[in-house]
């Protein structure tokens, strides 16, 4: 008797064993299926082709069906998402379109007025007509292109690209701004192999929305722009010997039409920097601050390296040194 309950006991333990596998294994099989299902799921919205159409609810899970269901939340969201940024694309291709005309033709006028013979008060009504009209350009520009890079409008295109054209450029627009306030204006090229990853045009603005700023806050001393290649990043350093940014105010400089009470009598209205920061971050890169109230300041664009094979570029490595006359 225990012989033959002993040999029931030991076909009942491989029968249940046999059972829990095979339910074990069906289970996994099922579970490949969902996971399966759900990441081809998941794969569609990301590709933008989600259907909730064509999702069989008798044949899904309720988790399944829950995700299908939040998937095409997401789509739903996404293409809304794009109608809206079509329809402000459209609205500041508009304004750009309407404005640029009639604020062409107040600065051409006002141009061909103080070529006339006016008297003293009349030529001053014309040259303060022309300075503002000037000035609402400015801001129409970089409100359109703050609007662009926000909204992911205007895509950047950053490609390896030497940097010693670009701080020529730099140089070219600046300097007579220096010249014209006394102020000496120095750009310390690097090596010109160093390679360095941005979009010229986009870069280029960046750059001399920090330096035009540097200048119109110095009065006196000077504006310099120093290159040290890294292995990762490349650091454009521009430093000013101007008026200094308090440590309070140095994380909110960066904040759309912010101008610091320091600032209130000189001519500007918060934008470049802000634009500058948008334009690096997009790139890859990033902006460091280090000033002083009253001891000038030095803004650090770090921008990605392609050349990573030195690690710094001493100074007698620089192959051009510009500076504008004092």
């Amino acid at each position: 008797m225990n012989i033959v309950y002993d040999t029931y006991i030991f076909y009942a333990g491989i029968i249940c064993t046999t059972l829990i596998i095979v339910i074990a294994l069906v289970n996994r099989i099922r579970t490949g299926n969902v996971m399966k299902r759900l990441d081809r799921m998941l794969d569609s919205a990301i590709a933008g082709t989600f259907n909730p159409e064509e999702i069989d609810e008798s044949m899904l899970s309720s988790m399944e069906f829950k995700f299908g269901r939040y998937l095409a939340d997401v789509e739903l969201e996404r293409k809304n998402a794009d109608f809206e940024k079509n329809k402000i694309k459209t609205l500041i291709s508009d304004i750009s379109h309407q404005t640029k005309t009639p604020i062409s033709n107040i600065m051409l006028y006002s141009e061909l007025m103080q070529e006339q013979d006016l008297d003293e008060t009349s030529s001053g009504y014309t040259r303060a007509l022309s300075a503002q009209a000037q000035k609402l350009n400015f801001l129409i520009i970089s409100l359109i292109k703050m609007s662009r890079l926000e909204t992911g409008i205007l895509a950047l295109n950053p490609k390896p690209e030497l940097l010693t054209p670009l701080l020529e450029e730099v140089y070219t627009q600046l300097a007579p701004k220096a010249s014209s306030k006394g102020l000496e204006f120095d750009i310390v090229f690097p090596d010109e192999n160093v390679k360095v990853i941005y979009d010229a045009k986009w870069t280029l603005e960046a750059i001399c929305n920090i330096v035009d700023n540097a200048i119109k806050y110095t009065e006196t001393g000077s504006v310099a722009i120093e290159v040290i290649a890294y292995e990762i990043f490349c650091c454009i350093k521009i430093t000013d010997t101007g008026i200094g940014i308090s440590e309070e105010e140095q994380a909110q400089i960066f904040r759309r039409f912010y101008r610091s009470p320091q600032a209130a009598g000189t001519e500007g209205v918060g934008i470049g920097l802000y634009l500058a920061r948008e334009i690096i971050a997009k790139e890859g890169g990033y902006i460091k601050l280090s000033s002083m109230l009253g001891k000038g300041a030095a803004f650090s664009v770090f921008l990605p390296i392609y050349s990573t094979s030195s690690t710094s570029i001493p100074s007698e490595t620089s192959a051009v040194v510009k500076s504008t006359p004092i």
